[in-house]
């Protein structure tokens, strides 16, 4: 299965060969700067692929540069795609691979009639949390605590592995929305403007915490992060440490308390800079459109 070129020269296809898994390999590597120890085996790639796993790649000719790899999960009694990883080489990201590859993935999914798919992230990456919420229309209510363990292996691992889990309802009327890009966040965007956060940011760029009760007695709360929380653990891991644990005290206490996360905006106040997640009272169904 291939899907149209998303430029003259990149065309997003199946990994179907020994060698486009081999190139996979090496794409994990540069992206996550990752050690072997924590690398996808080969032998399990090949497994994954030959039982049915969701391999799709972004291709300039014959050079794998970005893929997202997906596994069959069962949630809610139902089954469906843990989208595992997703990496495109930093000088093709000006395409917009990213978005280009959870498309796929979405286009495959529902040809096997899998109606939800399921991945994390790191809740302080603002360029990802961009791509989940306001391009594809991901919710979340799940805050997983060191998932991969307080480290790994990569550069980009060392300040924890705090994760959002988040479900992607591949048919809901949310995520057909923002792929015809009628997104109708305007309402939203102009919340998040109104809102008290529970974590935001004080004025020597620390993270402060509003009053607990007093945020969760309302019907929406809000959450800042740094726009570029990389920039921040290199000149000052220990400032970088302060804003994983206000925001993870911050979602633990708000989904504890039965919040959704169901937007994210990287401009607030009108100005660019710290990006601000929009949680909100309610059930998944209702905020999907399912």
């Amino acid at each position: 299965m291939i899907t149209p070129a998303v430029s003259p020269r990149i065309v997003i296809r199946d990994l179907v060969s020994l060698d486009d898994l081999r190139q996979l390999q090496r794409v994990e590597r540069e992206v996550w700067e990752i050690g072997d120890e924590d690398s996808l085996p080969m032998t399990l790639a090949i497994a994954l692929q030959a039982a049915g796993s969701i391999f799709v790649g972004a291709f300039d000719r014959d050079k794998l540069v970005g893929f997202a790899f997906g596994m069959f999960g069962r949630e809610h009694g139902q089954i469906t795609i843990h989208s595992h990883m997703l990496a495109v080489l930093e000088p093709y990201r000006q395409h917009d691979l990213g978005l280009k590859l959870k498309q796929a993935q979405r286009e495959r999914a529902l040809a096997l009639g899998i109606r939800e798919m399921t991945w994390t992230y790191d809740p302080l990456q603002s360029r990802n949390a961009h791509l989940n919420f306001a391009k594809l229309g991901v919710v979340s209510d799940t805050y997983k605590i060191d998932f991969y363990g307080p480290e790994t292996s990569s550069v980009l691992h060392r300040n924890r592995t705090d994760r959002l889990w988040v479900r992607w309802l591949l048919d809901s009327q949310r995520t057909r929305d923002r792929a015809t890009g009628k997104d109708g966040r305007a309402e939203t965007l102009d919340a998040l403007r109104l809102l008290a956060p529970l974590v935001s940011f004080n004025g020597d760029g620390r993270p402060a915490r509003a009053d607990l009760g007093e945020s969760l007695a309302r019907q929406r709360v809000s959450i800042e992060i740094p726009g570029e929380i990389l920039e921040v653990e290199r000149a000052d891991m220990g400032l970088a440490r302060e804003w994983r644990e206000a925001t993870q005290w911050a979602f633990a206490e708000a989904l504890a308390t039965g919040f959704y996360v169901v937007e994210f905006c990287r401009s607030i106040r009108g100005q660019q800079g710290p990006g601000a997640y929009l949680l909100e009272k309610g059930s998944v169904g209702e905020v999907v459109g399912a």
